[in-house]
């Protein structure tokens, strides 16, 4: 579903990606993890095309994307949810949500370009943004701005946005952080049922990683922009020398 060949990306002298190579596939959660620093955000920035290259590729399902600007790369299907979110502030909860549903038909070519026009005549668009927001607990805030919600909120509304895209594949940047105790579970539901659908591909950076534990395939470890470790999370999580040097974390005693 998603490949990338020597990424790389230089800041002058600082190789902050440095010529990695991963295949993604459909039906699977990849964990992106590494300390700070270790070029997991900017890997999901060189993938979705905030960022240009130095060197090396991008291909989605077989075909090199790396030239692409990021609205063209979302088009093809790749979504992203970011760190901080992305919202359209000064717009309602459900209006930020119409505008993914619509972007999401007019790269189908289902929408034309008069906004307003088309919510009046396409109520099933609206119904669907509807349905979203209830899926992230947010349909009663259905009218409340964007910029009004709490962080936590926000957080699940990007979610509900990118649901709206049905990317292909979808990239999560930390997607609880900054949440209550009561918001995490919501989001993480929403990811394990993109999971069951077993037709997408899902890859998550996360530090907590006992959400990596219980939702990850596969983990990939960064350091130093470079990919350090691959594979199955139990012997990922269970190398000493991942424990120690790239996730901080005392090494587990075998159960």
């Amino acid at each position: 579903m998603l490949e990338t060949r020597k990424l790389t990306i230089r800041f002058g002298g600082h190789v902050a990606v440095d010529h990695v190579s991963c295949r993604f596939e459909a039906g699977t959660l990849t964990a992106i993890v590494g300390p700070n620093g270790a070029g997991k955000t900017t890997y999901f920035n060189l993938i979705s095309g905030q960022l240009p290259a130095t060197e090396g590729q991008v291909l989605l399902a077989g075909q090199d994307i790396t030239g692409l600007p990021a609205p063209l790369r979302t088009r093809r299907g790749l979504g992203r949810a970011f760190q901080l979110t992305q919202l359209f502030p000064n717009l309602s909860v459900l209006e930020n949500l119409r505008l993914a549903v619509q972007a999401r038909e007019q790269g189908r070519g289902k929408a034309g370009l008069d906004l307003f026009r088309v919510w009046l005549d396409r109520k099933d668009w609206i119904d669907e943004a509807m349905a979203l927001l209830q899926q992230v607990r947010l349909g009663d805030k259905a009218q409340a701005s964007a910029a009004s919600l709490p962080h936590g909120d926000q957080r699940k509304l990007e979610v509900a946005l990118l649901m709206a895209l049905d990317p292909q594949v979808y990239m999560f940047d930390e997607p609880t952080a900054g949440m209550s105790v009561d918001d995490v579970p919501v989001v993480l539901d929403l990811i394990r049922d993109l999971k069951l659908r077993r037709d997408r591909c899902i890859l998550l950076v996360e530090h907590k990683m006992d959400v990596v534990r219980e939702l990850s395939d596969r983990i990939v470890v960064l350091h130093n922009g470079q990919l350090v470790a691959d594979g199955e999370p139990a012997a990922v999580i269970a190398s000493p020398v991942v424990q120690q040097a790239y996730l901080g974390m005392a090494a587990e005693e075998p159960a």
